[in-house]
């Protein structure tokens, strides 16, 4: 998927909204975990009732690798059954790879052609040859770690470097990689008085926005600082939405949580258009 179609996918449905399946057996609903695949199952039913209000979906494999052969065999489900039936939906592999260049190559096969994700969270910290190999895939997105919602995010992403800071030249350096046209950044929602100042250095490229709700990001606060002309946001809610209910209607009570964020960004988008 490129660029002009998420945009196009953003201004049809009113909404920058991204669902993360973040699939813990010990949370989802008791009476899934008889089923042959709980975890597909449970992705299934989010995904039928929630595809209308969101523009991506971001399973972070951890959730899947923690599993074994089970678990990535219901990520590769999961996968195939948005692109199968949903296949305007953005995907983000919520990998945070990264490796010398020959195996950053390999991550980037797996994810872009295996499994045939449209994008892939990258770590920065190898630098440009690490994160290359994942550029060079045609319309296919490079998620690179910025500034994180965590903790500790600041710890090093934070650091005063001699006239900026370490979250800024990362930025700032990673516009100058090949085929940089193809990024977007992860910034948390929990900073976003930061989101001012990295528009000034990447006023249009995406931003992959985690962090609101159950980690206390504020979405206002979020827009306020980041939307671009074209939107430039993706903001992520995982928790908050998938595990909204735990019995039978759990499905219809993630599309309620889904809808109630879908009707702010509605409202958001309609305000920038109008001013």
């Amino acid at each position: 998927m490129n660029r002009q179609e998420l945009i196009a996918q953003i201004q049809q449905k009113k909404s920058f909204l991204c669902i993360g399946l973040d699939v813990d057996l010990s949370k989802i609903p008791a009476h899934l975990l008889a089923e042959e695949d709980p975890i597909f199952e449970f992705n299934k039913q989010i995904i039928d009732a929630t595809h209308h209000l969101a523009v991506a979906y971001k399973p972070n494999t951890a959730f899947y690798e923690a599993y074994g052969i089970k678990g990535w065999q219901a990520l590769e489900k999961t996968i195939n059954y948005i692109n199968a039936n949903y296949s305007e939906i953005f995907t983000i592999a919520d990998a945070k790879r990264g490796d010398i260049g020959n195996t950053s190559t390999m991550y980037a096969k797996a994810f872009f052609e295996d499994l045939n994700f449209d994008s892939v969270t990258v770590a920065p910290y190898m630098g440009s040859d690490s994160v290359e190999p994942f550029l060079a895939f045609e319309n296919k997105t490079t998620i690179l770690l910025a500034l994180t919602s965590n903790k500790g995010g600041l710890d090093f992403q934070g650091l005063k470097t001699e006239d900026n800071e370490l979250y800024k030249e990362v930025i700032k350096t990673a516009l100058t990689w090949r085929n940089s046209d193809n990024l977007m950044f992860v910034v948390g929602a929990t900073k976003a008085e930061y989101f001012s100042k990295i528009r000034k250095i990447a006023p249009n490229h995406f931003l992959l926005v985690p962090g609101v709700g159950a980690q206390g990001g504020n979405l206002q606060d979020v827009c306020k600082h980041g939307i671009t002309k074209d939107c430039g946001l993706l903001i992520n809610s995982s928790r908050g939405i998938i595990y909204a209910g735990n019995d039978e209607n759990f499905a219809k009570d993630a599309q309620c949580e889904a809808l109630k964020l879908q009707q702010q960004m509605e409202t958001i988008l309609n305000e920038k258009s109008q001013g």
